[in-house]
């Protein structure tokens, strides 16, 4: 993975490439610096480019570049609430309302990038500069070939049908491009994904661990075409929009658009290079500490498209960004109430707060992936730190109050949590929810003062295997669908599924949700299954009060109730979001989308 991430001189130099303009080639250059020439004469140089290319890829881990996206559906909570506009549905062309605002310019600039080495290549301009080594030369070139569909994968996700550029605009090229319908963005995107398939290799080893494979390009189709499938591009979603083509498909057999999903998905499956980590635990207990040690591994044969970090760049600085505040840490996007409500009971029912069983004591005999993912208040995490260890040594989450009696005042006090709003330990650092993440968090790591090494996981096998099981369910294939889900369940420690029909498919949501929680998929899933109405109605979390019994001592047992933290709204243009005016205003040939 060096050759991803150790490279900062080649990258400056590159950029610079890259922003400029080319200098008369007969002019003496400084040694210290690369020309055009240099680079596409270079397999070193050109190999420094592509990593520049996958270092512009999302890194939700990164707190100061990025965000996990489950702070704008309802799966979590940013404790600064700035990500209030966009979750009431207050997009503007102007202001995308927390979300990055250069979204399209910068994907854009990354398929530029793409567009550059595809262009050299389709003009053979690259075959000296790799003298015969074709492996060489494939394996670079599927590589390019995948992240460009992966860039436009998410333009498609967000805008709906875009322009499909493939080729270099100059400073002096008119920016005058209409764009393309959503179903030929899809097929665009689906062969630059099958010819990057058929030049990768099935595995990268050594220094190139990180970078994509034949199996990563089978992936991402199966995720694009089960994307495509789905309600939002199948059905009307602004009925007076007079351009519905850039939203989804109008014609053809959406039956097929479901097959074909799930033939991409079992494509992958069937290459036989991945496995479900730790399929068959032999206990709901080996089955918690399986999930966990998951997330955190350096590898497993679960993973397909992976992005590594050394812990000294503090590019994955998700322990500090997302712990609690009783550790120094900033407790700033917690899981939401909602996600924590839908993991289900050990036994495969619904948990609900309208039982008096699962009310009274609400994280007894949860799915393992309740206590693998979430920190909630008793949960046994890891030892304070120092200067805390007085007032905790244990290493016990602290999300509820105390009622005490003083005997002294003759009166009773609260005691607030380590972990609260009212902690005597950075209280402005806490969440609102009353529950940390767990999950992505590796707690030998003291996120104060280091990065995380925990692999950022864009594609895994385990969603491969529901992305074919969605598309089975929706083929009427149930049968075969329940085989898959189940698979993912064994692993989980969770009993098998039996449902069939309409609530098979209820049933499936949920477990999508709870398998891929906090790994940037429910925002997506919510769209395009095109129920954001229910998903947006605001952030839930709980109210956690230890009381005090009438003999003045204090309760064992809290008495816990959900509360709404803050609202939310939704309003359905924001299944897509709106184009930049900046962009309109270069661009006048561009449809705005509706409600825009």
């Amino acid at each position: 993975m060096r050759k991803l991430i150790n490279f900062p001189k080649i990258l400056l130099l590159l950029v610079f490439l890259m922003a400029s303009c080319q200098e008369d080639l007969l002019e003496t250059k400084p040694l210290s610096e690369f020309t055009e020439i240099d680079t596409w004469n270079d397999p070193a140089l050109i190999e420094a480019f592509i990593n520049s290319i996958y270092l512009s890829v999302d890194n939700s881990f990164n707190g100061g570049d990025g965000v996990l996206k489950g702070q704008f559906v309802d799966e979590m909570h940013d404790q600064w609430y700035s990500f209030f506009e966009f979750n009431n549905s207050l997009l503007t062309a102007d202001d995308l309302a927390s979300w990055n605002h250069e979204e399209w310019t910068k994907l854009y600039k990354s398929v530029r990038y793409c567009n550059l080495f595809l262009e050299k290549e389709a003009q053979q301009q690259l075959d000296a500069t790799f003298s015969g080594d074709k492996a060489l030369k494939d394996r670079m070139t599927g590589e390019v070939y995948f992240l460009r569909a992966y860039f436009y994968q998410q333009l498609v996700s967000l805008y709906g049908g875009v322009p499909i550029v493939t080729g270099i605009f100059g400073l002096n090229d008119a920016f005058q491009v209409k764009r393309d319908t959503y179903a030929d963005c899809i097929k665009f995107i689906s062969e630059d994904l099958d010819k990057a398939a058929a030049l990768l290799p099935v595995a990268q080893t050594g220094d190139n661990l990180g970078r994509v494979t034949k199996g990563a390009a089978l992936a991402l189709k199966s995720r694009v075409l089960l994307y495509a499938a789905s309600d939002l591009h199948n059905k009307p979603v602004a009925p007076a929009f007079s351009n519905p083509e850039l939203l989804g498909y109008t014609d053809g057999d959406r039956t097929a658009r479901w097959q074909a999903a799930k033939d991409a998905a079992k494509a992958a499956i069937d290459l036989g290079a991945y496995n479900l980590y730790k399929p068959e635990p032999a206990s709901k207990e080996e089955a918690v500490q399986n999930l966990i040690d998951m997330f955190i591994v350096k590898q497993t044969q679960e993973d397909i498209f992976v992005r590594f970090f050394r812990p000294e760049t503090r590019q994955n600085n998700l322990a500090q960004v997302a712990g609690p505040n009783g550790y120094h840490l900033y407790g700033e996007d917690t899981p939401s109430g909602q996600l924590v409500d839908d993991f289900e009971m050990a036994d495969g029912t619904r948990f609900s707060w309208t039982n008096p069983a699962h009310a009274a004591q609400p994280y007894k005999d949860r799915d393992p992936r309740f206590y693998a993912d979430i920190l909630y208040d008793g949960a046994k995490w890891k030892a304070r730190p120092p200067d805390v260890q007085a007032l905790e040594p244990v290493g016990v989450i602290q999300t509820g109050s105390w009622e005490k009696w003083d005997a002294a005042k003759n009166e009773m006090v609260i005691v607030p949590g380590l972990d609260t709003r009212n902690s005597p330990t950075e209280n402005f650092n806490a969440g609102y929810t009353g529950y940390y993440l767990r999950k992505l968090i590796d707690p030998a790591i003291d996120g104060q003062y280091s990065g995380q090494s925990v692999p950022l996981r864009y594609i895994r096998f385990g969603e491969v295997l529901l992305n074919y099981a969605e598309a089975c369910i929706e083929l009427g294939q149930d049968v075969e669908a329940k085989k898959y889900i189940n698979m993912i369940r064994k692993r989980a420690g969770m009993p098998d599924i039996t449902e069939t029909g309409a609530a098979l498919r209820t049933r499936y949501r949920n477990e999508r949700r709870i398998e891929l929680a906090i790994e940037d998929h429910r925002f997506y899933d919510v769209r395009r299954w095109m129920i954001a109405a229910q998903a947006y109605t605001g952030f839930t979390g709980v109210n956690i009060v230890y009381k005090l019994n009438p003999d003045k001592t204090t309760a064992t047992i809290p008495t816990i109730k959900p509360i709404v933290v803050q609202k939310s709204a939704w309003l359905d243009k924001a299944y897509f979001f709106p184009i930049m005016r900046t962009e309109i205003n270069k661009n006048n040939l561009l449809v705005q989308n509706p409600g825009y």
